[in-house]
């Protein structure tokens, strides 16, 4: 009972301490001049990475390899079938042209970087799949380049993007700096708990520490951007939701399991090639629902498509052993 009750205070404290991180720095960058553009595309991006950040090198640490890859591929699949799905049957979402052009097939593409990279068959059927530091490396690198677009993109439409940010609280320095070593030690021991609850309900009730990841952690670690979208979409504004969802997937590839990689090899189960290719297939089919119907449109019927997915995902990784 212990162990189920940190589990789930570790997700709380996960959530608010990567709110205490952001909100923290936010204000301390602002009390120093720096643009809210730029404390956008950086403090606010990698702040909501954070919980799966740390989830995964603690993970990687303690060597559970399965509560990594559960982590970041049922985190991805919650964006677009849940938050994605949820929100589109609230009010159908307008999806943006630079949406459609450049983060979607982006997001596209890291599925299949990560399918290729988790996959050493292709190479070498004798040898085990393991996800190596170059590979990580290499993972980077794409991030660098997503990095550099965003900036590039956000700098040409800098007005919309001010027009629309989300005001900056501003606090005293002391409060600010109290803020973010709050929201470190938050995100540190609710990313311990929750690794240690993952795996010990994992051995408990018998299933594979991926399930419990891919399905408890990753719906608990995306739970502020559902209500944020849902927020949005109740008051009819989510333009920049869909960007921001599907960008967490690119962060979460590229960045998070990529950073991972990078500090420790990550061993690659089997099984989890079914992941890999529904998340991917999942990924293609919102493309081309873009241009189904109302064309850059998610409509009401295929945001239903998506919760039905969902659902039928999580069954599978319940009933699979």
């Amino acid at each position: 009972m212990i162990t189920y009750i940190l589990s789930f205070v570790g997700i709380i404290l996960l959530i608010k301490g990567a709110n205490l991180l952001v909100d923290g720095s936010s204000s301390l960058a602002k009390k120093l001049g720096v643009s809210p553009l730029i404390v956008g595309l950086t403090i606010v991006a990698f702040g909501t990475s954070m919980p799966e950040l740390v989830v995964s090198l603690l993970s990687t640490i303690k060597g559970t390899p399965q509560v990594v890859l559960g982590n970041i591929i049922g985190s991805n699949i919650a964006n677009i079938l849940l938050i994605l799905g949820v929100t589109s049957i609230i009010w159908p979402i307008q999806i943006k042209r630079s949406v459609i052009r450049r983060e979607i097939p982006f997001s596209i593409l890291a599925a299949l970087v990560l399918i290729i990279a988790t996959n050493d068959y292709f190479t070498d059927p004798t040898q085990t799949s393991n996800l190596l530091k170059t590979e990580g490396l290499l993972m980077l690198c794409f991030f660098g380049i997503f990095l550099y677009y965003i900036v590039e993109f956000a700098l040409k439409e800098k007005n919309h993007i001010i027009k629309h940010r989300i005001e900056i609280q501003e606090y005293k320095t002391s409060i600010s700096s109290l803020m973010i070593l709050g929201g470190l030690v938050g995100l540190f021991f609710g990313g311990k708990w929750t690794v240690e609850g993952a795996v010990t309900i994992a051995r408990v009730i018998g299933m594979s520490e991926f399930a419990i990841s891919a399905t408890i952690v990753a719906i608990g670690t995306s739970l502020p951007e559902l209500v944020t979208a849902i927020t949005a979409a109740r008051k009819k504004q989510v333009d920049l939701v869909v960007g921001n969802i599907i960008g967490s997937n690119i962060f979460n590839i590229f960045f998070v399991l990529a950073t991972t990689a990078s500090v420790a090899s990550i061993l690659i189960p089997s099984f989890i090639n079914t992941d890999l290719i529904f998340l991917l297939a999942i990924s293609c089919l919102f493309f081309i629902f873009m241009f189904i119907g109302k064309k850059r449109k998610l409509e009401r019927w295929q945001g239903i498509i998506f919760v039905i997915l969902f659902v039928c995902y999580n069954i599978f990784l319940i009933i699979r052993r």
